[in-house]
């Protein structure tokens, strides 16, 4: 979770920027945090504290209104009872670490970062990449070998090897 906290910000000042260079700066007067802290914040909030994804993001998104929200998750965060709309984006990918440290085993972290994606990025894509990201993760830190999460984050993608 540090991790995907620390690369949000170092990568807010490059973000549009396209760059290919790797001697860059990591943190500068202009890094700030974004949607992404944001949400992964209010996924670890959401598993310590036992309560629903969907609450949990929706509040702290209007908690810090200006980080970087896409226009559809706008629309459902601002919206009273909006629901899930079928995004194939990265975001719930980007937010799903908290779900790989937080369960022991693959079954749990897959069932989990599923369900956290679904209630923005409901597309069967995001929900995949939700999946992929917590698995990988889940099986590093389970001590797995490269090779290993290449083809279990292969699998769960539908990418050829």
């Amino acid at each position: 979770m540090l991790g995907a906290i620390a690369g949000d910000m170092i990568g807010s000042v490059y973000e549009n920027l396209h760059t290919k260079r790797k001697d860059f700066r990591l943190f500068t007067p202009l890094s700030m945090f974004t949607d992404n802290t944001v949400l992964t914040v209010a996924v670890a909030d959401t598993i310590l504290k036992s309560r629903g994804y969907g609450e949990s993001i929706r509040s702290y998104a209007r908690s810090y209104l200006f980080r970087g929200y896409g226009p559809g998750f706008l629309k459902w965060m601002l919206l009273p009872g909006a629901r899930p709309y079928k995004s194939l984006g990265n975001g719930s990918a980007m937010r799903v670490s908290p779900v790989a440290y937080a369960f022991n085993t693959e079954e749990e972290v897959l069932a989990q970062a599923a369900m956290s994606a679904e209630y923005t990025h409901n597309h069967p894509e995001g929900v995949k990449g939700a999946q992929a990201v917590a698995l990988a993760v889940f099986m590093a830190r389970s001590g797995a070998g490269k090779a290993a999460i290449k083809q279990a984050v292969q699998e769960i993608s539908g990418t050829p090897a």
